[in-house]
């Protein structure tokens, strides 16, 4: 399959662009798969790796095996590795799913990124479940704008599901509003507002888990912390009902597993306490920062330790050194794959916005190892910006090192 006839004794099929027609080809080639699966597609800015796992969580509670394809992991229902990218190429999507249906899955969870959608990565799928968590900007450097960024998103909606899919989208944000409204009796609103048709009506939330009522009547308990995943439990929620009983969703979303480099909490023996957390937008930020505070209250120490990527959006460098200057009493500012940018330039741009003491150290394991020696019985600390990643990228060198990994390393060995 080519765009243009090429010297080759093999037949050909020429076609206009061979990216628009590669995973229906495959799609053929593995059987369709994705017509043999319950598919679910997530997408949005923040929450898509937490609410995908949260929704799978409910699936087998169900008593279907379930297949998750995402940021941190790649599972065909019986193996699982290490994720290249968020959305794979069309042909690696429809070999997976080929796996999951092979390994006896009835479903597939899928994060369904922007650059997946508008790229064509999910040819050759469609979804019985399309979910959208929030929109903030990202990926402009790609998008150019929020409302291209907005059109890539809901491709998932309007070009890659099924005839009778079901769909939850974020009645608190504008542009999920649009999506509700643009289907209406198919894709139902969840948030706080009012007119939401799924409403979290009581929650409380600790630093130990979350206690949350969903329209007066469906009790659930996660073990989750924070305001951010009162929303993604409630956004998996609406998603899930109606599809698998309210007794899997209870016991779904009380046995989720610990999301890897999602608000993940490490005890130390000394009595502080660690968050790695994959916030790197400055309203990713401001929320994991806000939410620790105010469920440990402000007597509480609290270090922040992050940077940015380089290559990637510099206006928001300021914005997270603001961000974190509002709810932190120290900043530790590090590197985070700096790719072919100097990270002590990066790292300034950081500091432009902070307001509270801070400390550049660009040597990111010198930088955690730091925090956790200044740590004290009580105090916090929270290291954000590349999650469950297990490399620093700087230039074209990748240099082994995971946030959690460290942290532990560094407990036992204290």
């Amino acid at each position: 399959m080519c765009e243009r006839e090429v010297d080759s004794p093999l037949p050909q099929i020429i076609v206009p662009r061979v990216r628009d027609y590669l995973g229906e080809v495959a799609a053929i080639v593995y059987g369709h798969p994705a017509e043999k699966l319950l598919m679910v597609g997530v997408t949005g800015t923040n929450g898509k790796t937490t609410t995908t796992y949260i929704t799978r969580s409910i699936l087998q509670a169900a008593g279907i095996r379930t297949g998750l394809l995402g940021t941190i992991i790649e599972s065909d229902g019986l193996t699982e590795k290490d994720a290249d990218r968020t959305t794979p190429e069309s042909c690696i999507v429809q070999r997976q799913l080929a796996n999951m249906v092979k390994n006896g899955c009835g479903a597939c969870v899928m994060e369904t990124s922007s650059h997946g959608l508008y790229l064509g990565r999910l040819k050759g799928a469609r979804y019985d479940v399309a979910v959208f968590t929030n929109l903030y900007p990202e990926h402009l450097d790609f998008h150019v704008n929020m409302q291209n960024y907005f059109e890539a998103k809901r491709l998932l909606f309007t070009t890659y599901t099924k005839e009778n899919f079901t769909g939850a989208a974020n009645y608190d944000d504008e542009y999920g509003r649009k999506l509700a409204a643009e289907f209406p009796g198919q894709v139902r609103g969840f948030g706080l507002s009012e007119g939401a048709e799924s409403r979290v009506t009581s929650s409380r939330t600790t630093l130990n888990g979350t206690d949350l009522v969903i329209n007066g009547s469906l009790n659930l308990h996660s073990p989750l912390v924070g305001d951010f995943n009162i929303m993604n439990v409630l956004c998996a929620v609406t998603a899930m009902r109606g599809r698998v009983d309210d007794d899997a969703i209870i016991r779904g979303v009380a046995n989720v597993p610990q999301v890897p480099g999602r608000l993940e909490r490490i005890d130390l023996n000394n009595g502080a306490c660690v968050f790695v957390d994959f916030a790197h937008t400055p309203s990713a930020l401001r929320s994991v920062l806000g939410t620790i505070r105010r469920l440990s209250g402000n007597e509480r120490r609290i270090v922040s330790v992050f940077g940015h990527g380089g290559g990637r959006y510099q206006q928001n460098r300021p914005e997270l050194g603001k961000a974190a200057s509002e709810f932190a009493n120290e900043i530790i500012i590090t590197s985070d794959n700096a790719r072919d940018e100097d990270p002590v330039k990066i790292a300034e741009a950081i500091a432009g916005g902070a307001t509270i003491p801070y400390r550049i150290m660009t040597d990111r394991p010198e930088a955690v190892n730091y925090a956790l020696d200044s740590l004290n019985a009580g105090d916090i600390l929270v290291i954000t910006g590349k999650g469950p990643e297990k490399f620093i990228t700087i230039k074209n060198h990748k240099i082994p090192f995971n946030d959690a990994e460290a942290v532990k390393a560094w407990r036992d060995s204290h």
